[in-house]
């Protein structure tokens, strides 16, 4: 389609998946804007690394020219992998060569950067926060902002994330509780401060194991280490709890009861992590749900087909969506046609990761023998070839 005839583009939200799209629209002579919430990259946490796997985020750098940046600080050794039941035994481990670039781990701040300087000078107007999104005929959508901008567009995607403002144009799902909650914490400068920590977590992810819960410890750059501690409990164990999120010592206390019955090296994890905890309750959209194509307005990412975290597909169906959006875009002779095709093939795939995601989450987070079972799972998928083959990875 030429770039005159397609009008005014812009994009809500500025992660991977919104600004892998912009990059390569822009490539192909689109211009582009992108509205994002935050002020600032560093307002708040981008949260853990990710492995980018081969024929989906690793082929979306490569449309947009920017694989060679994704290689200089990419890790491949983090795609080591270490579980471990809750007595300590290790149950299995895989350590992967140094230059095995099959699914090699991108902390997400450092992505996003990537994406961020690839773009051209004001594409992404900061500090805006979507209030209302409506149809104005001609396929033509208003945006309204919380600080009084509006804007008008010929075509609007929505890369908005989980919780998007402009989902409801095009359909009627709401995330639903996936049965699970995360509590994110962290070690800084680990090596020196915390070397028994650095040795459990390994060069990669170790997983943790027992009695439907969990202890992800998972290597990042800048010589730090998330945990996260997943629970599997109510949608409103938070809130019902008792416990204070703002005091971490109450917090701290709280999950070391829970995992009372761990070994003492596990235990480690939350005794002495970073004095902040961060709830993060997991959700997900109807793994087969469908609508119909509207003019002018489409989604990706999460805002199309959040699932929980437990394949490891989140980002990379996000800039897999980007790039195949991108291309029906610039290819295009009837615009809405071309976006029917990219929204029915992007719901079957991302149905497809939702189920496993769920499988894995029932798999890892469950009552009796989670570790054997998940080294089990492990053993089988590594059997299959390289995990990008079969599109299988458990963390993002």
């Amino acid at each position: 389609m030429s770039t005159n005839n397609i009008g005014r583009i812009i994009i809500v939200g500025a992660g991977p998946g919104g600004l892998t799209l912009a990059r390569i629209l822009q490539l192909k002579g689109f211009e582009v804007t992108i509205y994002e919430r935050e002020s600032h990259i560093d307002v708040r946490s981008q949260g853990g690394t990710l492995d980018l796997h081969v024929h989906s985020g690793q082929y979306a750098l490569k449309t947009a020219e920017l694989f060679e940046e994704f290689q200089a600080v990419c890790r491949p050794e983090g795609q080591d992998t270490r579980i471990i039941g809750k007595s300590g035994t290790i149950y299995y481990e895989e350590v992967v060569p140094d230059k095995n670039y099959d699914r090699p781990e991108i902390d997400r701040r450092d992505l996003r950067q990537i994406l961020l300087k690839s773009l051209k000078k004001d594409t992404v107007i900061q500090g805006h926060n979507l209030l209302n999104i409506q149809s104005i005929g001609n396929g033509q959508h208003k945006l309204t902002f919380d600080n009084g901008i509006t804007d008008v567009a010929d075509l609007v995607i929505g890369a908005d994330g989980a919780w998007s403002r402009v989902r409801h144009l095009v359909s009627k799902e709401k995330p639903h509780y996936c049965g699970a909650t995360m509590i994110e914490a962290q070690f800084t400068e680990v090596d020196d401060r915390h070397p028994e920590i650095s040795k459990l977590t390994g060069r990669g992810t170790m997983f943790a194991l027992s009695d439907n819960k969990g202890l992800f410890a998972q290597r990042n750059g800048g010589n730090q280490i998330r945990v996260y501690i997943t629970l599997r409990v109510p949608e409103n164990w938070i809130a019902e709890s008792g416990v204070h999120f703002d005091q971490p010592e109450q917090v701290r206390t709280h999950l070391l009861e829970l995992f009372s019955d761990w070994d003492n090296s596990l235990l480690n994890l939350i005794q002495v992590c970073d004095a902040n905890f961060i709830p993060r309750p997991l959700y997900m959209l109807p793994i087969n749900q469908k609508w119909e194509t509207q003019q002018g307005v489409t989604l990706l990412g999460d805002a199309a087909h959040l699932m929980c975290p437990f394949a490891g597909e989140g980002v990379n169906l996000a800039m897999l969506d980007a790039t195949e959006l991108a291309l029906a875009i610039t290819n295009s002779t009837d615009l809405t046609q071309s976006i029917h095709e990219y929204e029915q093939k992007m719901l079957s795939r991302a149905a497809e990761s939702s189920e496993e995601s769920l499988t894995n989450l029932d798999l890892f987070i469950s009552p009796d023998d989670s570790a054997k079972k998940a080294c089990d799972w492990f053993k089988k998928m590594m059997e299959g070839g390289p995990p990008d083959n079969n599109e299988n990875s458990v963390t993002e």
